[in-house]
């Protein structure tokens, strides 16, 4: 049985990201994985500054004549400037451009004008509140790398040097189904041993919030023939495969056996609670993963272990989130597996730190719904209140 670090790094390294790119609208990217490196083409900002609305003047000149200059000319932001007559200051506002002859800029709040005078404050330091060529971005530097997520921070980015489209690698078609004679979809009614089926929606959900496109085929029986069928389906209409149940040991577990005779069982069973009958493969040349049936255990199993093999077949660089390190408002026994207990982040008269679902049950759904972040306890570790712990957070990236 793997260690949950060695099946993340299993999985990564089976991860091939697919050569499909599509040119698509900035406006329209976010959530996207850039294909190709972007190279800046202008300076940001293209020229010389400045910081504030204010007066630009030649600091030397402020000196000789007792810091109180004659204004010149008015610099609007977007307007050109003139070169600065000398022994003159000019009236300038945020973003507008410093005429040459000038290399500082005194606050409005600090001057005073009398007629067409402007009288500077002595305290104003050489060179201040000037935002020089090039301090963002220079010209043909690479600002995004092949790999980024796109967010709305680089979507700024990208239209700051004037780009309207963008090369991203295409979304990848995920197919999910679920397995058991037990389950019902939402909308029918129960009927006695039945359950409704919470995990074709939790994986519709965590799929799309990678900005990844879910192929629903809904819910196979328990028998061997219908769950081939299902897989060769799934096979032929995505590019990666994930089911929910049917990976254990039970009689009426068919899912990996299926996998193995149309591919193959590449690994199974991983040292995590909840979860640990989760199974890699393929079914033909599509990989396969396949999660526990506990509805808490899907979320667990996806976030931690099948969400960085998905992003490494997006093509997202880092595909690691990084774990935080706060505070516990709980005790808590060891455990011989790597366990992820469903928490959240609290301020209370407690102190600031994270506190677990009392009910950690692997199907108790209720307790990813409340809580925010998994709190990584490791295997054979005691949690104490107020040790610092492992915590990770939900959200996709």
């Amino acid at each position: 049985m793997q260690s949950v670090q060695e099946a993340i790094a299993n999985l990564i390294e089976r991860a091939s990201v697919l050569p499909v790119v599509d040119s698509i609208k900035v406006t329209h990217s976010l959530g996207r994985i850039l294909a190709e490196d972007v190279v800046a083409c202008v300076d940001v900002p293209p020229a010389d500054n400045s910081a504030m609305d204010g007066y630009a003047f030649c600091y030397e000149d402020a000196i000789k004549h007792d810091y109180s200059l004659p204004i010149s000319q008015r610099i609007p932001a977007g307007t050109p400037s003139r070169p600065l007559q000398a022994n003159t200051a000019a009236r300038i506002f945020t973003g507008g451009e410093i005429p040459a002859g000038a290399d500082t800029v005194a606050m409005q709040e600090n001057c005073t004008e009398h007629g067409n005078t402007v009288k500077l404050s002595p305290s104003i330091v050489s060179k201040s509140n000037v935002r020089p060529r090039g301090q963002d971005i220079t010209a043909k530097s690479i600002i995004l790398t092949a790999g980024a997520h796109l967010g709305p921070a680089e979507m700024g980015l990208l239209s700051s040097q004037g780009f309207n489209q963008v090369m991203v690698y295409a979304r990848l078609k995920v197919a999910i189904f679920s397995t058991g004679d037990e389950l019902v979809e939402p909308g029918f009614e129960l009927k006695s041993g039945q359950i409704y089926n919470s995990n074709h929606a939790t994986l519709i959900g965590l799929i799309q919030s990678l900005g990844m496109e879910c192929i629903d085929l809904g819910t196979v029986p328990d028998d061997l023939e219908a769950t081939k069928a299902i897989l060769q389906r799934a096979a032929l209409t995505s590019d990666i495969v994930i089911s929910a149940g049917g990976v254990s040991v039970g009689e009426e577990d068919h899912v990996k056996d299926a996998v193995a005779d149309l591919g193959s069982i590449e690994f199974w069973r991983v040292a995590i609670k909840p979860g640990k009958p989760l199974a890699f493969g393929r079914v033909g040349d599509t990989p396969f993963i396949g999660l526990p049936g506990n509805p808490a255990s899907v979320f667990v199993t996806f976030t931690v272990l099948a969400r960085p093999f998905l992003l490494a077949s997006q093509g997202l660089r880092v595909r690691h989130k990084p774990m935080l390190k706060v505070a516990a408002l709980f005790n808590r026994p060891a455990e011989s597996r790597e366990v992820y207990l469903r928490g959240r982040l609290i301020c209370s008269e407690k102190g600031d730190g994270v506190e677990i679902y009392p009910n950690q049950s692997s199907g108790v759904l209720s307790s990813v719904s409340w809580g925010d972040v998994l709190v990584r306890q490791n295997s054979g570790e005691k949690i104490q209140f107020d040790d610092l712990v492992d915590v990770l957070v939900y959200s996709s990236y």
